[in-house]
């Protein structure tokens, strides 16, 4: 028989496994097969732990097929194609179910399934809504961070904290504030939902009756992040006015104008966050005064404060480091419930987005020991989906039946559930032309666009140009900046046409990025969100305005 070909991944694997580490300190848990291996079992421990304390019956484990069905689901995001399931078929190997886990998760499928899954958390989106403005940038810089298996825990950072250039691709997670520009109070709240498990959204506006927080408290948390604005706009704001207003509106000088404006400015974000903010004008509650300036201040965990002075300019990343490191275990233990739904089908409370302390949880004794992992693992999202798969409790055979626990699952056997729609496309992508993953991604289109005409090809790209453009802090230096910029244009005899005819056209602002509308790609690789009438869509994709908006039911009817 010949040699499957995902065992060649395995084989590399246990040969690097083998080699000494310079030193101990180069040892990381994440990197040793034994350690996940062993916290596998220590996963089961705890299940089992639990159906004894249930009187349940251990469940059957489930046979070949539909473990490498569910396996492929799992990890990236499609079914196996006639070629990998034969291979594993006509495997006579006792760890075979471990190779194949270890197979999955080195190829680029599980890099593009997982990044449905980054862009559906953090609504990622091509270009935001009311302005011709792309944040494309964002969205590769998400992508480049799940390819990298970038820790949960500075990825976190680098979103949290960022400031800068929205083009430079070191500084391109600042779409995660420019993605919700002016909208800053809603962006607080999605922050606590999305990395800590907490519901702010009726504290905008009330203190929250359903909850512990007050308007009050929202307020100082916001203060953190306040300040949100683009690097030296005021240099090219007199300019913009006069394009807008006179007799340019709408000529070369205005659309080459609006690039600076939608594409510049609007993807930049200045200073670091001021760290006070002044409380609404129709504040109510006897704890401060409408217009009155309140200095940042964290609601739980370590406390961390700011004065209301606003004069230290570092509020993003103070409150960066207050998530990831300063309240206990709630970061690592919400992102392992994550985890642990995406893989087990179900979370060990939900919904996974409102966090619940571990001894309040039916299992009390596996949430703790997820969170103390996640940590262990040093945030290796990749690591902690592959101890998960290992364990024999991600093998059991399905059940049918309900949950005997009302806010989470007994795991006393998978829970049946349709697939999303990126499964179901991405499946469809793998029966009709064989394995998807192989297909070179889509890249970001560096180029400046003129009205969908790319210019100064080879010249000037978008990354050189935003850095020169927030380089310019005077009205003087930007209209001499301007003319030349016009004049090169002008003059430029290289700008290129459209794509050719037959081929789609995906307008993103600045940037126009080509397919053949025949390419049999990866949902990753489309248009984020999908149009309204797309497969995608119609089975249930987000449309990217809600923090994991995705719906496993048609958007049909």
């Amino acid at each position: 028989m010949k040699c499957p070909r995902f065992t060649v991944a395995v084989i590399f694997s246990i040969i690097t496994a083998f080699v000494p580490a310079a030193t101990a300190a180069q040892a990381r848990p994440q990197d040793d097969p034994a350690f996940l291996k062993k916290a596998a079992l220590q996963v089961d421990q705890h299940i089992a732990a639990f159906y004894r304390r249930q009187n349940l019956p251990v469940p059957g484990v489930t046979d070949d097929a539909t473990f490498l069905r569910r396996s492929f689901l799992v990890a990236i995001g499609r079914i196996p194609s006639a070629e990998e399931a034969i291979d594993f078929m006509e495997m006579e190997d006792a760890t075979k179910r471990d190779e194949l886990v270890a197979y999955l998760l080195s190829s680029p499928g599980y890099t593009s399934h997982m990044t449905n899954w980054a862009y559906d958390l953090l609504r990622i989106v091509d270009r935001r809504d009311g302005v011709d403005a792309t944040i494309a940038p964002y969205r590769f810089w998400v992508r480049n961070a799940v390819e990298k298996n970038m820790p949960w825990n500075e990825m976190t950072t680098r979103l949290l904290a960022s400031e800068g250039n929205g083009w430079d691709p070191s500084t391109a997670a600042v779409g995660y504030y420019t993605r919700d520009r002016g909208m800053p109070l809603d962006n607080m709240s999605n922050s606590m939902r999305v990395f800590l498990g907490s519901h702010m959204e009726c504290a905008q506006c009330h203190d929250d009756p359903f909850g512990k927080t007050e308007r009050h408290d929202f307020y100082q948390l916001a203060a953190f992040t306040n300040g949100q604005g683009e690097i030296n706009k005021d240099a090219m704001n007199p300019l913009y006015r006069e394009l807008q207003d006179g007799e340019a509106y709408q000529t070369e000088e205005y659309y080459i104008a609006e690039i600076l404006w939608d594409q510049v400015y609007g993807n930049s974000l200045a200073g670091g966050g001021r760290g006070a903010i002044a409380l609404p004008g129709d504040y109510q509650y006897r704890d401060g005064k409408p217009g009155e300036m309140v200095g940042a201040k964290t609601p739980f965990g370590k406390p961390v404060r700011m004065s209301e002075k606003g004069d230290k300019h570092n509020g993003r990343q103070e409150f960066a480091d207050w998530i990831v490191n300063k309240t206990g275990i709630q970061f690592p233990s919400l992102i392992a419930n994550r985890m642990w739904k995406r893989v087990m089908g179900s979370g060990v409370y939900e919904p996974v987005d409102e966090y619940i302390e571990p001894a309040k949880t039916q299992h009390p004794e596996l949430m703790n020991y997820l969170g103390s992992l996640m940590v262990q693992l040093n945030y290796d999202l990749k690591a902690f989906q592959h101890v998960l798969l290992l364990t024999r409790t991600f093998q059991f055979g399905t059940n049918p039946k309900t949950s005997i626990v009302e806010t989470g699952d007994d795991f006393h056997g998978r829970k049946i559930s349709r697939l999303s729609s990126e499964q179901i496309w991405d499946s469809l992508i793998t029966l009709a032309g064989g394995i998807p993953d192989n297909q070179p991604p889509r890249t970001l289109d560096n180029r400046i666009h003129l009205r969908g005409r790319p210019v100064l090809v080879g010249k000037k790209t978008m990354v050189e140009l935003s850095n020169e453009v927030l380089a310019i802090e005077s009205d003087k230096d930007m209209r001499a900046y301007f003319n030349n910029l016009v004049k090169e244009i002008r003059s430029d005899k290289n700008s290129e046409t459209p794509a050719k005819k037959g081929d789609s056209m995906m307008s993103m602002g600045s940037e126009v990025v080509s397919y053949n509308k025949d390419a049999r790609v990866r949902a990753s690789e489309l248009p984020s969100p999908a149009p309204r009438d797309h497969f995608l869509y119609l089975f249930g994709q987000s449309d990217r305005m809600v923090v994991e908006g995705a719906s496993k039911e048609p958007n049909v009817g």
